[in-house]
């Protein structure tokens, strides 16, 4: 079979990359549309990630040449932090470009949070100075200390994060047993004094919220509450169906703006506000299991310029492996997905045109000045792209 056009232009470019770690592999779609009954990698698992070249992980892989405008041409994939007994670094990404630091917490149950109705997740950061300064010293992986925050027991469980929000860390909290899920800030700085916002609505605890941003150009709170406090075994059984919230800390009004989904999760917007994207979880069920007949998907919708309620819902993309959790948009508008063999990127008009390829479950990623951060779960690991990240800001 002949390569592509396409394909064959990526060669050419590809021909002039320093292959180093991570160095890019392109998958020509148009050699793997056909395969034939006699194929041996069949993926009958949405576990199982798509590497039909076989190639090692970690690695940037190619499905169109115009990734490589994202990626540049020596991007690499180095790990900065790791705990391999121990999921550190797994929600909640913010980058404070003033500190040069990233917030995160550990994961909300499962085997390695050590975490659950009992005993709060943990909050730490890592200084990307400090990371700079590490990879400047050598051509490999790094392990940088990374620093707990001790945070107010109203905290309880952060899942989600976004900011700077008027100076402070924005959280959201799944709650844990009967202590109510919340939006909260945070002040970045010792001793991080923290100010409840909101943790009921109208008199009823959410279920477990999971992630939030702010509209831009506003300071209006948007956040998603699925159940998986609930599939978690650490929050009581959900008593509100799967939303999408609107919250405004001026009026204390918060409203429904989308429902009709499995499990919410990842939320985004794109620069000029008008757009917005919710992630739908539904295959990955906590103590359910998984289900791979349900959403794995990014919806797109429309901002009403006017009530700011959700419209005109459609499918933006389907990932093929795992499900699309934390969800980050370039300055270029293009879609980035923390997914479940890496980071999935695909173009404004829902094209998939690239992964950064871990082999494991990468739930959340995060631009800084440095590169894109991927949280990994026990590893973090830093890509030096090309692309910049829209801003988060709220001033």
């Amino acid at each position: 079979m002949m390569k592509s056009t396409a394909g064959a232009i990526l060669a050419v470019a590809l021909a002039t990359v320093s292959f180093t770690k991570a160095s890019p592999v392109y998958v020509d779609p148009l050699l793997y549309n056909i395969v034939g009954a006699n194929y041996t990698n069949w993926r009958n698992s949405a576990a199982i990630g798509f590497n039909p070249t076989d190639s090692p992980p970690p690695f940037i892989q190619v499905f169109d040449p115009s990734f490589l405008k994202i990626t540049g041409l020596s991007a690499t994939i180095r790990s900065i932090a790791s705990n391999p007994g121990y999921a550190f670094a797994h929600e909640a990404p913010i980058y404070v470009p003033d500190l040069n630091v990233v917030f995160f917490s550990n994961t909300g149950g499962g085997a390695l949070g050590y975490n659950g109705w009992y005993n709060n997740s943990v909050v730490s950061m890592i200084n990307m100075t400090e990371v700079d300064m590490a990879l400047a010293s050598t051509t490999g992986d790094v392990n940088v200390q990374v620093q707990t925050l001790n945070l107010s027991d109203t905290v309880q469980m952060v899942n989600g994060g976004t900011g700077p929000y008027k100076g402070d860390l924005l959280f959201v909290t799944a709650g844990r047993a009967l202590l109510p899920p919340s939006v909260v800030r945070v002040n970045p700085n010792p001793p991080y004094n923290t100010t409840v916002l909101l943790d009921n609505f109208l008199g009823r605890q959410f279920n477990s919220i999971n992630d939030v941003k702010v509209l831009p150009g506003t300071d209006i709170i948007f956040f998603t509450d699925p159940p998986y406090g609930w599939l978690g075994a650490f929050r009581p059984q959900p008593m509100l169906p799967s939303q999408v919230y609107r919250f405004d800390p001026s009026t204390g009004q918060v409203r429904v703006v989308a429902d009709q989904f499995v499990h919410p999760n990842g939320i985004a917007f794109t620069p000029d506000g008008r757009t917005a994207f919710i992630t739908d979880t539904g295959i990955s069920g906590g103590i359910l299991g998984v289900n791979q007949t349900l959403p794995a998907t990014i919806y797109q919708y429309d901002v009403d310029p006017l009530t700011q309620s959700f419209a005109n819902r459609r499918v933006f993309a389907y990932a093929d492996s795992g499900a699309p959790d934390g969800i980050q948009l370039d300055s270029k508008g293009n879609v980035y997905a923390g997914c479940g063999e890496g980071t999935h990127v695909w173009n404004p008009e829902g094209t998939l045109i690239g992964k950064f390829y871990l082999n494991s479950l990468s739930p959340q990623l995060m631009f800084t000045k440095s590169g894109l951060v991927i949280l990994e779960g026990t590893a973090i690991y830093l890509v030096n792209i090309k692309a910049q990240g829209m801003s988060l800001a709220t001033l």
